[in-house]
């Protein structure tokens, strides 16, 4: 059965933004609320329809009278992020600091939590939470199960934000045994549109990576992080699930088909180009996405497919090759130049030999 009137938090950004317009054209779904802090750009704006935008912080408590206000049944929280430039729409918006963004995600969440526990019409909670929970460690198994935990417990950062999150989401469903609790890991999400850590990351000219080290990376394309929150938010699926394309890219691979030239560094100059890319603006690489770009994390979706019923229409390959087309990237340097050189060395070569 639809539900009846739902409210999707972070919805200037592209995921809650653009979630809330695929649920707006759905003429069975009776009332849609869409809350940020700040409104949409206006190109998002033009997309809601007959969604409601709400201008609305989550860390304060006013967001209970607009749940019970509007009888609220299905409630969206993909306000998540671990982006300081809060990723989406507008641009523009001023870098948070650490502090702020985590008081931002966790105290945001539970007031959220704290609305839903007095609801008396909230049956279904959905949120998009992250792999990072399992962390990033060199002891790390292959692949991670919705079972495992982390080897070593994230001492800072998004990662343990969420880790914390997700603490409160279970005290929550026990509290509230009535409401069905949804809980998406995802992996990192890219394509065409969205413009996240990792897009600006593989738009660097230059990209530096960890000198000795090349991790995994598995992506999911943004189409399949809105069909897999659509299909939460219509369909009763409580549970915990890692959401993931299939396959993953070598670090080396993924730079090589962006046309990126790789710039390995040891571990101290790394966290100084990250510093100034973080000063600059340009990306937030952050010590914590260090980690993740030196280690790397692989979730196991299984779940996804058997027990939640969806499989992802774009492999991980797939989805970073839409992102590189959709974003229309240029090579650093001519292929043509790099195949002439290539045949001047062999050439040179040859006549040694």
């Amino acid at each position: 059965m639809p539900p009846s009137t739902v409210l999707v938090t972070g919805a200037s950004r592209f995921v809650g933004g653009q979630l809330a317009a695929r649920l707006a054209a759905d003429a069975t779904i009776g009332r849609i609320l869409a809350i940020d802090t700040v409104p949409p750009g206006r190109e998002l704006m033009g997309h809601l329809g007959r969604a409601e935008f709400i201008q609305a912080d989550l860390r304060n408590p006013m967001i209970a009278k607009v749940i019970s206000a509007a009888k609220v049944d299905t409630v969206v929280h993909t306000a998540l992020s671990a982006d300081p430039w809060e990723v989406g729409e507008p641009r523009e918006r001023p870098r948070h600091t650490p502090g702020a963004l985590k008081e931002t995600n966790v105290i945001g969440t539970m007031q959220l939590l704290a609305a839903c526990q007095k609801s008396t019409t909230v049956t279904r909670l959905v949120v998009k939470s992250t792999g990072a929970v399992y962390g990033a460690s060199a002891l790390d198994q292959a692949v991670f199960t919705e079972c495992d935990e982390p080897n070593e417990t994230p001492a800072s950062g998004y990662a343990r934000d969420a880790r914390e999150i997700e603490g409160y989401i279970r005290s929550f469903a026990r509290r509230r045994a009535d409401v069905d609790v949804t809980v998406l890991r995802f992996t990192h999400i890219i394509g065409p549109r969205i413009d996240t850590v990792s897009s600006r990351y593989f738009a660097l000219p230059v990209v530096p990576t960890a000198l000795g080290y090349d991790p995994r990376v598995q992506l999911l394309h943004e189409q399949d992080a809105l069909a897999v929150l659509e299909r939460a938010t219509r369909v009763r699926l409580p549970g915990v699930f890692n959401v993931g394309g299939d396959g993953v890219l070598l670090l080396s691979q993924a730079i090589r088909r962006a046309g990126r030239i790789p710039a390995p560094l040891p571990g101290p100059a790394l966290a100084a180009v990250g510093w100034l890319l973080r000063s600059a603006q340009l990306v937030d690489y952050s010590p914590e996405h260090t980690r993740f770009r030196t280690v790397g994390a692989v979730l196991d979706t299984t779940r996804l497919r058997t027990d939640y019923g969806f499989v992802p229409r774009w492999s991980t390959v797939q989805a970073f090759d839409d992102y590189v087309r959709g974003t229309a990237l240029r090579p650093t340097i001519d292929p043509e130049w790099i195949t002439a050189a290539q045949r001047s060395l062999l050439g040179l070569a040859s006549y040694f030999r």
